[in-house]
């Protein structure tokens, strides 16, 4: 009895084992691919068991499912170990896949102007400890923020220098000090970013600070200056000869969608006696102005031509050419004088002249 109970025992444990065995053993017709650094398995294996599974198909992919992730867990236990923190991890190798992000990669921050000129001159920072020593409080506080070292918003009383008004609040001035500081702050932190997206960072009512502005900087703070009343600058009052701003032209106005049908029915007859009437409608001022306009053009052009004609009549021109006016030269043509037009030979065999004495030509009667 001894004995078989031991050959039970044995036997039971072989079973035991080999149920083990075949717990972390998995065998596929084609190899899956590891990507390890993104933890993923990739099984291309045809699923043919699913198609006839009927039924019980939740449970065929519950069992491919854990089949495909013991592959994954026994790559894992072949990869190098370390020890963390009485922790046993595996170093993960680099992923091979690459996932798409869900977001672009961010861009680098611009540099700031003081960045900038530090680069530029090899400026480097220092780094400086957040914790200093306060003698007022005997304890350790912060350089900057709340309950920092040296707050002197704290002191309930404040020296006057000698060179103040002695009736001048130093407290109020402390504060509107900070104030200004805060303010320069957020200007320089807003032109930071124009510059970073390459804009233009407007100014108050587009004047600068310098203390000399152009006759178009005054012009344009003062229409800010005009408008930016609760009536939008409707009731403000205007100079003799000033002129109307540009860009100020009136605004369209539409007609209501419904309610007045009256004015709707006679803007809509009138646009049919205009398309239906074959007299054309004729703008007197409008085409007075445009026949005087291309009148004008006429003159210019004639005068343009003429101007042309006499820069061209007083030059000189080579041999053979045509000249008006001074002495001809041989083959070319002459106006006024003794003749008008010669050929090469001599005067009077068989040329033509127009005015004055001629031998043998024709004589304009």
């Amino acid at each position: 009895m001894e004995g078989q109970s031991v050959e039970e025992l044995l036997a039971k444990a072989e079973r035991d084992e080999a149920e083990k065995l075949q717990r972390i053993t998995v065998h596929k017709e084609l190899e899956l691919e590891f990507d390890l650094g993104n933890l993923l398995a990739s099984d291309r294996n045809p699923p043919t068991g699913l198609r006839h599974a009927g039924p019980t198909r939740e449970a065929e992919l519950k069992a491919l499912a854990r089949d495909n992730t013991q592959l994954l867990i026994n790559q894992l236990w072949q990869l190098p170990t370390e020890r963390v923190e009485e922790a046993l991890v595996a170093r993960l190798p680099e992923p091979s896949t690459r996932l798409p992000r869900e977001k672009p990669v961010p861009r680098p921050r611009p540099l700031t102007r003081w960045q900038q000129f530090a680069r530029l001159k090899g400026i480097r920072p220092k780094k400086k400890t957040n914790l200093v020593w306060d003698e007022v409080s005997g304890q350790w506080r912060r350089r900057w923020g709340y309950q920092r070292a040296r707050d002197d918003t704290k002191e309930w009383l404040i020296e006057v220098p000698g060179n103040a008004d002695p009736m001048e609040d130093q407290f109020a001035k402390r504060i509107q000090a900070k104030k200004e500081r805060v303010a320069k702050n957020e200007l320089n932190r807003l032109r930071n970013l124009a510059r970073a997206h390459k804009m233009q960072l407007p100014s108050a009512a587009g004047m600068h600070p310098t203390g000399h502005q152009s006759k178009e900087e005054l012009g344009r703070a003062m229409q800010v200056a005009k408008v930016s009343t609760a009536s939008v600058g409707r009731f403000q009052e205007h100079l003799p000869k000033e002129k109307a701003p540009r860009g100020s032209g009136k605004k369209r106005k539409f007609q209501p969608l419904f309610g007045d049908f009256a004015a709707e029915r006679k803007s809509q007859l009138e646009m049919l006696r205009v398309m239906n009437s074959k007299k054309p409608q004729l703008d007197i001022t409008r085409a007075t102005n445009k026949q005087m306009r291309e009148e004008d053009q006429e003159e210019a052009a004639k005068r343009r031509k003429m101007s042309q004609k006499g820069k061209r009549k007083g030059g000189r021109q080579g041999p053979g050419g045509k000249r008006k006016g001074g002495t001809p030269s041989q083959g070319g043509k002459r106006k006024g004088g003794l003749g008008g037009k010669m050929s090469s030979g001599p005067p009077g065999m068989s040329g033509k002249r127009k005015g004055g004495q001629h031998q043998g030509g024709k004589r304009r009667k």
